[in-house]
């Protein structure tokens, strides 16, 4: 899939890690990716390679979507690659077993907090922190792929989601403009 890691490192930085899926994973699941040094100074970002090949159905529409599921954080670690591997390996493995998507507004409930406590659920977005047209790429086999941007977010920011929709919260994420790449972040003032 050279045209969607060329698309990813054209912006995330250098791939520096990938890794397959784990034995007895469900058929389709992609690998993870790592990657550094890209426009985001001093972040870094893992993503799925190759769950797009896996067409996913959204129970809003009725056609299906091709998907990378993209994280970010500060990348303050000395050493290791913290918990996003695990949590897109997770994700994708639910979306490869249901065969459901994940688009925007979408609200992912984690099976554990975040270590910290506060962070309970991923919410699909788009990747804002990157220019317009890295939100999708099309590949070799003539596929539009989306690329989603998981974004942990608190119980309660989840519960406000469900009251109020999704474009109220990211109003909320504009006003208030918090660091999307720190999964330690207070919550929103909701």
């Amino acid at each position: 899939m050279p045209e969607l890691i060329d698309h990813f490192e054209s912006r995330l930085g250098r791939m520096i890690g990938a890794w397959s899926p784990p034995a007895g994973a469900a058929e389709g699941a992609p690998q993870l990716a790592c990657f550094r040094e890209g426009l985001l100074p001093g972040a870094q970002a893992f993503a799925t390679v190759g769950l797009s090949r896996t067409p996913l159905w959204h129970p809003t529409s009725d056609r299906h979507f091709h998907l990378e599921l993209l994280a970010c954080e500060n990348a303050s670690r000395t050493k290791g690659y913290g918990y996003f591997p695990d949590i897109l390996e997770y994700v994708a493995g639910q979306l490869t077993a249901s065969g459901e998507a994940i688009l925007r507004g979408d609200v992912v409930p984690l099976p554990a907090p975040l270590p910290g406590g506060t962070m309970t659920s991923l919410y699909a977005g788009l990747p804002v922190y990157f220019d317009d047209d890295f939100f999708s790429v099309t590949i070799e086999n003539g596929s539009d792929v989306a690329v989603v941007w998981l974004i942990p977010i608190t119980a309660e920011e989840t519960a406000f989601i469900r009251d109020e929709g999704w474009e109220a919260f990211e109003d909320a994420l504009v006003r208030q403009d918090p660091d999307l790449l720190d999964p330690d972040r207070p919550q929103l003032d909701l």
